[in-house]
């Protein structure tokens, strides 16, 4: 199979800077999107260091023609606590970025088959042909609170509690596993990794249908993140979009 892919990210309207970072491998194997949090330029660094570790590992040490799937989500997991136990470090060593942390969501891509997983509220989705699912888990106290039957989906939209997370990187709990799992790709797939700034300004079936629009995935990019700013994100936003290609 081959990949065609697009993506960008920008600080939005309401955030002096941005805190996002993304990341796509130069053959189209794996991708990652980080929103970082800390206030400052704390969230930036945490960011931007798990855009450095996790990558590095990951091309290391997966053999993307031959691993085995219990290989490729180990390399996974490890790459995420080595990102976790430097983000701690680094803000035990610098006061200014003292609780600084991020999230994290993947695509790996081995033999066709994507593994996907995160760590926070950034999401991967997966779109074949009218199927649009959410690969990731939330791990937000709104979520939990769904999970627990307390609240609706529909009330965690606007909950004053829909932006706090209980596991991140930089957290001790924040390497207690990503949730990787394995899809088997197939042409027409189309594959979404966002940033919760998107998911905070477009709704699921909106994002299905823009996800599904057109066939340049940076226009569909490009795209995505203008109607989350128009929807009234107020976050930074970053997209990467993959079209999956016989």
């Amino acid at each position: 199979m081959k990949f065609r892919v697009g993506s960008t990210s920008i600080k939005g309207n309401f955030r002096d800077n941005n805190e996002d970072s993304l990341f796509v491998d130069a053959q189209n194997r794996f991708f990652l999107v980080a929103d970082g949090m800390g206030g400052q330029s704390a969230g930036e660094r945490a960011s931007a260091l798990a855009m450095e570790v996790i990558p590095k590992k990951i091309a290391s040490q997966i053999q993307f023609s031959s691993s085995t799937s219990e290989h490729v989500v180990k390399v996974i997991e490890d790459a995420i606590a080595l990102a976790n136990s430097e983000i701690m470090a680094l803000g035990e060593l610098d006061s200014k970025l003292h609780n600084m942390g991020t999230t994290v969501t993947f695509a790996v891509i081995v033999n066709d088959v994507m593994f996907a997983g995160g760590v926070g509220d950034s999401r991967t989705y997966l779109l074949r042909k009218h199927d649009f699912r959410q690969l990731t888990t939330d791990h937000s106290l709104t979520q939990a609170l769904v999970d627990a039957g307390t609240l609706t989906p529909e009330e965690a939209l606007t909950h004053r509690y829909r932006n706090v997370l209980y596991r991140y990187l930089g957290a001790k709990d924040g390497s207690q596993g990503s949730g990787a799992k394995p899809y088997p790709l197939q042409a027409g797939d189309r594959i979404l990794l966002c940033s919760d700034g998107a998911t905070g300004g477009i709704p699921d079936p909106k994002l299905q249908q823009l996800l599904a629009s057109g066939d340049d995935p940076q226009k569909i990019a490009e795209i995505i993140v203008k109607a989350a700013e128009d929807g009234g994100s107020k976050d930074n936003i970053t997209v990467i979009v993959v079209l999956v290609d016989a």
